[in-house]
C-alpha cells in the first residue's frame, strides 16, 4: 500500500495513470494477468473492464507463494509482451529489482537496497524512498555523497 500510495502522488497531474490489482491486463487471449501495481500511459489501453496490452510499468510484491513465478514465468511474459519496466519488491528481505526492456529484451536488473531511491527510467517523475516504504527505523532522507 504505501509503495503504490507514493507512486500515485507521484504521478498526480501527469498523463499516466496507477492501477493496483485487481485490475486485468490483457497481453492476449490466453494471457491474463492481475499485478500488484501497475502503470498506463496511454490512454487508448485503457477499457472500461481492463488493460489492453503492455503497460509502462509494472510492479510485483514477492511473497513466499509467488516469488519463483514473479521472478521466472511473469517476467518472461512481461518481456515478451513489450512491457518497459519491470519492478520486483522483496518486503521482507528489504530491497527492489529494476528490469528495463532493450532491443534483446530485459537487462540484467539494477538492486536498490532499502536505504536507497528506487527511480523509474521509464517514468521520469517515479522516485520513491525506499526506506520510507519498508518502514526501516533509523533511515531519514539519505543526502547525495
Amino acid at each position: 500500500m504505501r509503495l503504490s500510495s507514493r507512486i500515485e502522488q507521484q504521478l498526480r497531474g501527469k498523463p499516466c495513470r496507477p492501477f493496483v490489482a485487481p485490475t486485468d491486463v490483457k497481453f492476449s487471449e490466453s494471457d491474463v494477468v492481475q499485478p500488484d501495481i501497475l502503470v498506463v500511459c496511454d490512454p487508448g489501453k485503457i477499457t472500461p473492464s481492463h488493460i489492453e496490452g503492455a503497460p509502462d510499468l509494472i510492479v510485483e510484491v514477492l511473497s513466499a507463494g509467488t516469488s519463483a513465478k514473479d521472478l521466472r514465468d511473469k517476467k518472461a511474459l512481461y518481456e515478451r509482451a513489450g512491457v518497459r519496466e519491470y519492478l520486483v519488491v522483496d518486503p521482507l528481505e528489504q530491497y527492489a529489482i529494476r528490469f528495463l526492456r532493450t532491443a534483446d529484451g530485459y537487462d540484467k536488473g539494477t538492486v536498490f537496497a532499502a536505504d536507497e531511491v528506487l527511480s523509474s527510467a521509464t517514468l521520469a517523475a517515479i522516485e520513491i524512498p525506499l526506506w520510507e516504504v519498508f518502514e526501516v527505523p533509523g533511515l531519514a532522507v539519505v543526502a547525495p555523497a
